[in-house]
């Protein structure tokens, strides 16, 4: 069985419908998945993220999870999937994000990158062979390689000097990748990741470099670091002109939901982002019809349900005025509701790209949805 099915591709656009296969279980395209950074989606119980949110694919942090709970727990526990209870698919991150967001505690070179715990202080080296034995013992079903993520607004030397610092450190993650085993008897695959900043001849040189690589799938990272939501889209499109049609394309770190429909658009076919559990957690939530901020005054003597039209339970069990007393009044509750909601509305609005995909229809539906979904309520 190959890795990614190509289903169908949309009449009027790239988008894509398809399906990634895992030894933990299939994947339907396009997908989100939810982000659990130390071994938990912040505040969500497994049962809620199968049965409510329908997650199918769930990431772990690998600089994070490194220093907590750390690889030895985690060998023992049998991998990431015995020690959270999740038998689904994973997805680790390699620690590139952090060379970006820890820029004052880190120190980057040729042979990879010391890092201060922002913990305890004490020293840690990443390098691309380590990180492939620490994605290996977490027991990621698709692994990342170790990159530099490179700031949206960089001035071209330094995006094509961290492009080709990032080419030379996947080098040494796939000759380590290739000499190692699977652990805990299930295939694990890497994925190589495209840089090149906002550069078109940039990222079509990276593009072109991995594409002939020929792995399983491919990420573009070094997207919404900093740059313009349209200079994003538009190195989408170049580096998916590349890319090879029969793997699958993962866009990091993105975003709002529009940004995933723009995205889909364009051929991705997976994307993760705090965005909804963090956004949740500041009392935001995404709806169909646009964005709320459930602290706003004008919910306090709402009591209709928190969302008419949501498929999640939450959004039927609870109120807005309650929502909002729970936000204000600090209650854990309130957060838990708000990033279930966020959640569960992610995987719904996936779900209908795939199904409109399908349909034939996509681009007019996405058309549509967009001015809905960016309006402020």
């Amino acid at each position: 069985m190959p890795f990614f099915d190509l289903i169908q591709t949309d009449s009027r656009s790239a988008a894509r419908a398809g399906v990634v296969h895992t030894d933990h279980g299939d994947i339907l395209t396009p997908i989100f998945m939810p982000v659990g950074t130390v071994g938990t989606v912040k505040g969500v119980h497994k049962r809620d993220l199968v049965d409510d949110i329908h997650a199918q694919i769930i990431l772990g942090n690998t600089y994070h999870l490194y220093l907590r709970p750390g690889t030895q727990i985690l060998h023992q526990a049998g991998g990431l999937h015995r020690f959270e209870g999740w038998d689904k698919p994973i997805l680790t991150d390699s620690g590139g994000y952090q060379v970006f967001s820890l820029t004052d505690i880190r120190k980057m070179s040729e042979e990879g990158v010391q890092f201060s715990s922002h913990i305890d202080g004490r020293k840690l080296m990443f390098t691309p062979e380590n990180v492939m034995e620490i994605e290996r013992e977490i027991g990621a079903d698709i692994m990342m390689a170790f990159d530099e993520c490179c700031p949206g607004t960089a001035d071209k030397a330094y995006a094509q000097a961290s492009m080709e610092r990032t080419h030379r450190w996947l080098d040494r993650c796939i000759r380590k990748f290739d000499e190692t085993e699977d652990l805990y008897g299930y295939k694990q695959h890497l994925f190589p990741i495209v840089q090149g900043c906002v550069y078109t001849d940039l990222r079509q040189e990276a593009a072109k470099r991995l594409r002939d690589l020929d792995r399983d799938g491919y990420a573009i990272g070094g997207l919404a670091v900093g740059e313009p939501a349209e200079k994003m889209y538009e190195m989408i499109e170049v580096v998916n002109a590349i890319l090879p049609e029969h793997k699958p394309r993962y866009l990091m770190g993105v975003g709002t939901p529009w940004n995933i429909l723009e995205g889909i658009e364009r051929g991705v076919d997976m994307f993760d982002c705090v965005m909804p559990t963090r956004n949740g957690r500041n009392g935001q939530i995404f709806t169909r019809h646009g964005v709320m901020n459930m602290r706003n005054l004008k919910w306090e003597d709402d009591f209709t349900e928190l969302d008419p039209e949501g498929t999640s339970y939450v959004d039927h069990q609870y109120t807005r005025a309650y929502v909002r007393h729970l936000i204000h009044s600090e209650e854990m509750l309130g957060l838990e509701i708000l990033s279930i909601h966020n959640l569960a509305f992610y995987l719904w609005l996936v779900g209908e790209a795939r199904q409109h995909i399908l349909a034939g229809d996509y681009k007019a539906w996405k058309d549509s949805m967009i001015p809905e979904l960016t309006r402020r309520l």
